[in-house]
């Protein structure tokens, strides 16, 4: 199996699993468990705060002691056994414990899989970064799809089964023949200080971390209240996956044609067309409340997230040393992908209780920020030799 194809695989069945677990994995808690949407909801949110935790300590930590391949090992299988733990929890104490050691592994995957990404783009053994993301986005719709109809068939147990499945895959997928760079050790320096400060001390990494943290958390209410709020605005019922995976397809397309398409742009540039983006589909949602506006809105999450991050990922292979990149991830995986996406949801539903559209046109206060700041960047960032090492 050629690298491109090895990461690509490694893309899909994570995202398989991550189409499972995002959309449905507080309705199995609530509907197979018996818990409170309440208590679903506490767990969820506890949850959260564990993965920016592994995200952010846990996983650099561990990438400087051990190979990337030991790393996807170990995640992987301890997310299977996580998993398993939900089988015999019952109370809301069981499932809190088993959701906070899910947390401590699964999500980890994420930043991981993006980090080995990375390393492979560096040392030119992966041509096409955004053709295997891509891949990933694809295994998000399909789970989405193939759930949609199993749980209709024989209802919502056979989530956690699904999600084993999913789980199983990647492990299995994780013996397959990987490129040998993955299995050294990041060279670390120990003249050099390798902490997390010392990303700041790189040129210009805490003003993009800035910016792409400000366009992860514009989709707060997006990710929490679009469900309810298709609803909200009359979409039938039977349509609405359909119209929050146009944003997904939207998003498969952008990352297969980005590395050839937008080669030329600078990070700056497709740093501030996604808060672009993203502050025109916030407008829209808002300004027209009805289904076909808010579907070709969705289009636009090729701008508000995709480009955002495969901008994020181009400054890190252009700036960065493979044994930094892990702690990139963590922080963006942290700040941006979790704890500003948990508090931009609290807003959003601040809003959403005085008025639904409230809690979308409320997200350009992260998008216009962050388009200022890209902006501002783009005129810097031609300045400085691009360098990478602190």
């Amino acid at each position: 199996m050629n690298t491109q194809r090895w990461m690509s695989s490694q893309f899909f069945s994570f995202f398989l699993t991550w189409g499972i677990f995002l959309p449905y994995w507080t309705g199995w808690m609530i509907y197979t468990k018996g818990i409170t949407v309440s208590e679903a909801s506490l767990i969820m949110s506890l949850g959260l705060v564990a993965r920016g935790l592994s995200t952010l300590f846990v996983f650099p930590y561990f990438s400087e002691k051990f190979s990337s391949k030991t790393l996807l090992h170990v995640m992987s299988i301890g997310t299977m056994i996580s998993l398993l733990s939900y089988i015999p929890a019952t109370s809301f104490t069981d499932l809190l414990l088993a959701t906070l050691l899910l947390h401590l592994f699964y999500p980890a995957l994420m930043p991981a899989l993006d980090t080995v990404a990375g390393t492979l783009v560096q040392h030119k053994q992966l041509a096409d970064y955004g053709k295997s993301r891509s891949y990933g986005s694809i295994g998000f719709v399909v789970a989405g799809m193939v759930l949609t109809f199993f749980t209709g068939a024989w209802g919502d147990e056979v989530i956690l089964w699904a999600m084993l499945l999913g789980a199983l895959l990647f492990v299995i997928l994780g013996f397959v023949h990987s490129p040998a760079i993955l299995s050294k050790k990041p060279k670390v320096d120990p003249t050099k200080k390798q902490g997390m400060m010392s990303l700041l001390r790189i040129k210009n990494f805490g003003l993009v971390l800035v910016i792409v943290i400000l366009l992860q958390a514009a989709h707060a209410s997006y990710y929490s209240y679009g469900y309810i709020y298709l609803q909200e605005i009359h979409a039938p019922k039977y349509l609405i996956g359909l119209i929050l995976n146009i944003g997904v397809l939207a998003e498969i397309i952008f990352f297969a044609v980005a590395d050839k398409k937008f080669k030329r742009f600078s990070v700056g540039s497709l740093l501030a067309l996604a808060a672009l983006g993203s502050t025109i589909r916030w407008i829209l949602v808002f300004a027209f409340p009805n289904v076909i506006v808010f579907s070709i809105a969705q289009v636009l999450h090729a701008c508000s997230f995709a480009m955002g991050h495969y901008a994020f990922m181009k400054y890190l292979i252009n700036h960065l040393t493979p044994a930094q990149i892990p702690k990139a991830q963590g922080l963006y995986s942290a700040f941006a992908l979790s704890w500003s996406t948990a508090v931009f949801t609290l807003f959003g539903g601040f809003l959403y209780e005085i008025e639904p559209r409230y809690a979308f046109i409320g997200m350009i206060i992260c998008t216009i920020p962050s388009m200022w700041l890209a902006l501002q960047y783009r005129k810097v960032e031609g300045r400085y030799l691009d360098s990478s090492v602190a």
